[in-house]
Parts: structure tokens; C-alpha cells; sequence
């Protein structure tokens, strides 16, 4: 069986408003929790209480996930702009 190698390179990532995106879904998760609270009681009888934790759970882990983005984006820029420094401050090789 031949060894499948890829034909083309890969195409560069995408980037989005990822602070934006991860900040929606960390509002959405937190609202869905609050949504939930008053039929905490309803869930408990059914066997559904996890659905409210995993809630909670996400609006948790979404913070983190804003945290890190936004880290995330900085350094991005931060690699940018030095990058431009360096290339306005070397003179051209042509």
C-alpha cells in the first residue's frame, strides 16, 4: 500500500474575530444556565441536573478560553508590529 502524500500545500488558517467568537459562547453559555435556574427543581426530578451544571461548566471554561485568545491575540500583534520595525529598520538588500 503506497504512502498517500499530499499534492499541495496546506492553506494558511483563518483568522476571525476569535476574541468576539469566544466571548459570544461564553455569553450564550451563561445565559442558558441562568435560563435553566428556575427549573433547577424540574431537572433534579427528571435526572437532568447535569444539563445545568454543563452550563455553568461552559460559561467556566469560556472565561479561560477568553483569557487565552486574548493573550493569544496580543502576542500576534505584538509579532507583527516587530516584524514591520525590523523591516523599516534594515535597509533593503535590492
Amino acid at each position: 500500500m503506497a504512502k498517500w502524500t499530499p499534492k499541495h500545500e496546506a492553506p494558511e488558517p483563518l483568522e476571525g474575530p476569535v476574541v468576539a467568537t469566544i466571548t459570544g459562547g461564553t455569553i450564550l453559555w451563561f445565559v442558558l444556565f441562568l435560563v435553566q435556574l428556575p427549573f433547577y427543581g424540574w431537572f433534579d426530578d427528571h435526572g437532568h441536573l447535569w444539563w445545568v451544571w454543563t452550563c455553568l461548566a461552559g460559561a467556566g471554561l469560556g472565561l479561560i478560553g477568553i483569557w487565552y485568545v486574548r493573550g493569544r491575540d496580543a502576542a500576534i500583534k505584538r509579532a507583527a508590529a516587530e516584524a514591520e520595525a525590523e523591516a523599516e529598520a534594515s535597509p533593503d538588500s535590492l
